[in-house]
């Protein structure tokens, strides 16, 4: 069987790991038919490469709900593969289960859970309204989180998922200039493990909002919040999906390894243990990062999956991340991303 997941040691490690406890043989966490071997793409694949095209050459896939909408015929929905008690059994942080159910089908399990939080080092903390992080902004050295889709991600957590109310819009992208005039603009142009990583190494504070990972030495929180408002956020994370090329032949194998994959043993065990960041919601019941940005995650806003968002995603963020770097006026900047949506 062959799977495909993300370049990144919190998206193959645990994969990796069960492999090579099943080709060893007897692996504590349970038997399957047969093992997966594991390829990987960039975490840039997400949005570049699309899913029903990986589905020619993969049985099993790790994915991001955006993408789901333009892939759905290449896909067997988790109901052809368990009961329906079974599925009703299981239990996942926030709403990533939810981000994978569409046209009243269950496409994906979720494997890993994430959504934008407030990152720092230690000893600095992030405050916890938008008001208050722009005033300190000016003496601490922070970024923001820009590159690739994430300008367009940070609006949409800013505007809570309302981002065509012209009102919400124009106070996100006021804030975000502002944030962005006080802010390391090199670093602001990176992705979260770009961000992160300068972060790791001394070069910035703290970055009041990208999509967390546990594994990093640093104090993660809730995102701040409007006054008076849950936190805005933006549900990210990855699921299991199984392509139709071989379902039939592979079915047993399959669930199998998605079984294995969810259960607690393995999310709660394995994962965290090998640098992976799970999705059930017994592991987001526990300590530190998981505890100290759970509501954040419990109020995370799940992304449009219609067929061409991924690619509107990215072009909305583009025109935000120029505009804002251009120090365009908000009120023309929104003008700009409106017409790009009614134009889709």
């Amino acid at each position: 069987m062959r799977g495909l997941t993300w370049d990144h040691p919190r998206g193959y490690a645990p994969l990796d790991e069960l492999t090579r406890l099943d080709l060893a043989g007897d692996n504590p966490y349970g038997p399957v038919p047969e093992p997966i071997e594991w390829d990987r793409q960039p975490l840039e694949g997400f949005e570049s490469e699309p899913i029903a095209k990986l589905c020619e050459t993969y049985d099993v896939l790790v994915i991001d709900h955006p993408g789901l909408g333009a892939a759905v015929d290449a896909l067997v929905p988790m109901e052809e593969l368990f009961a329906p008690e079974e599925l009703a059994g299981l239990r996942f942080a926030g709403r990533s289960y939810e981000s994978y159910h569409l046209d009243g089908r269950q496409w994906a399990l979720p494997l890993d859970a994430a959504t934008q939080v407030a990152a720092a080092r230690h000893g600095v903390t992030v405050p916890g309204t938008w008001p208050e992080v722009a005033e300190p902004a000016r003496g601490t050295r922070m970024a923001l989180c820009l590159g690739g889709p994430h300008a367009f991600l940070m609006f949409c957590a800013l505007c809570s998922g309302d981002f065509l109310d012209r009102q919400a819009g124009e106070r996100a992208l006021e804030l975000m200039a502002e944030l962005l005039a006080s802010a390391d603009r090199d670093v602001s142009l990176l992705n979260p493990i770009g961000v992160l990583d300068a972060m790791a190494a001394g070069a910035v504070d703290c970055c009041p909002l990208l999509y967390g990972y546990a594994g990093y030495p640093l104090a993660f929180s809730d995102a701040p919040a409007w006054p008076g408002q849950a936190p805005g956020s933006v549900l990210g994370g990855t699921g299991l999906v199984v392509s139709r090329r071989r379902a039939g032949e592979i079915r047993e194998a399959v669930r199998a390894h998605l079984r294995r994959l969810v259960s607690e043993p393995v999310q709660t065990g394995l994962f965290p243990a090998t640098g992976g960041q799970p999705a059930a919601a017994a592991a987001w019941a526990s300590g530190g990062f998981y505890r100290a940005t759970r509501a954040t995650m419990d109020a995370a806003w799940i992304r449009p999956r219609f067929p061409g968002y991924i690619a509107l995603q990215e072009r909305s963020s583009a025109l935000i991340r120029d505009g804002l770097l251009a120090k365009k006026p908000a009120r023309d900047l929104l003008t700009e991303l409106h017409e790009e949506w009614r134009n889709t």
